[in-house]
């Protein structure tokens, strides 16, 4: 695989904490982010699904980035999501990281159309890289058809690899389907690809993966990375079967909905009970089947 700014291993794609009146609370998430990083997480996905970045606004998602590099997160083990449905709104916010030395960013297509040509997200593509103009910026593809709608086809990547070979460097696959993933990594051996699940961190190192970016990392990271770090010895089957059981207990819920609340009651901090609409949280009946499913005696 190509040399990356981002090393292999887990990363979580990072839950946004609001304040009551739903405006981002950085301090809160400059802590989230430390005891993620402290609990041996690579690096975090910022400003993605799980992060609920299409419900900012750009100067929302800037402020963000700005608050968070001047407390002192280190740029170097961030991707930033900065996919947008208007090219000019991804260009802003990728030539704003850029400038906030953040040089690798998880990049969502424009997902609003629909029968979008091959031809045409090509060319979204292109002009993201020819107006950010950055020699140094590295893309990993988002490849999310269940949110998206569109699916980055095999030659497309293999096109977008080929003519920007130095920034078309990875993809997060959160198609949940490990047999695309298994055919991702047999075609295009130096992208770097990360699952977009913990279930297939084992599944996807033993092919030569770069790890997970995962939504529920947020409260399973001490297990991804009990997996992660013993992936190559004996045990690594049924310690990926414990990881695989925690995630399997948040499926079935909207993973916003479900997390905010069991991350404020693991926490204690009911500030993570702050979600913006259309997101809403789940039950408190729900909530209680999977704290009791995740917390017996």
């Amino acid at each position: 695989m190509k040399k990356t700014t981002l090393p292999d291993g887990v990363y979580v794609a990072a839950l946004t904490p609001m304040h009551k009146d739903l405006t981002i609370d950085a301090d809160l998430l400059f802590e989230h982010c430390q005891y993620l990083m402290e609990a041996g997480a690579q690096g975090l996905a910022l400003m993605g699904t799980t992060g609920e970045a299409n419900s900012f606004s750009l100067q929302e998602r800037k402020s963000l980035v700005e608050k968070l590099m001047e407390r002192g997160v280190d740029s170097q083990r961030i991707l930033l999501g900065t996919g947008c449905c208007a090219l000019s709104d991804t260009v802003e916010l990728t030539r704003h990281a850029v400038k906030n030395g953040i040089r690798s960013i998880l990049l969502l297509p424009p997902f609003y159309y629909k029968q979008i040509t091959e031809a045409g997200l090509y060319e979204y593509f292109k002009e993201v890289v020819h107006e950010v103009g950055a020699d140094d910026l590295e893309i990993y593809l988002y490849h999310i058809p269940k949110m998206t709608g569109l699916d980055l086809s095999f030659s497309l990547i293999e096109r977008l690899i080929s003519d920007f070979p130095n920034n078309f460097v990875g993809m997060k696959d959160s198609g949940g389907d490990f047999a695309h993933m298994k055919e991702i990594r047999s075609r295009f051996n130096d992208l770097r690809l990360f699952a977009g699940t913990e279930k297939y961190l084992l599944d996807i190192l033993q092919i030569g993966g770069a790890g997970c970016i995962s939504a529920t990392a947020n409260v399973t990271v001490g297990q991804c990375m009990d997996v992660y770090n013993h992936w190559q010895e004996a045990s690594a089957g049924k310690r990926q079967e414990v990881l695989t059981s925690q995630r399997v207990a948040f499926e079935g819920f909207p993973f916003i909905g479900i997390l905010k609340p069991y991350l404020a009651k693991l926490s204690g901090n009911t500030q993570w009970l702050n979600i913006r609409p259309p997101n809403s949280l789940v039950e408190e009946s729900d909530l209680m089947k999977v704290w009791m499913s995740l917390n017996k005696e």
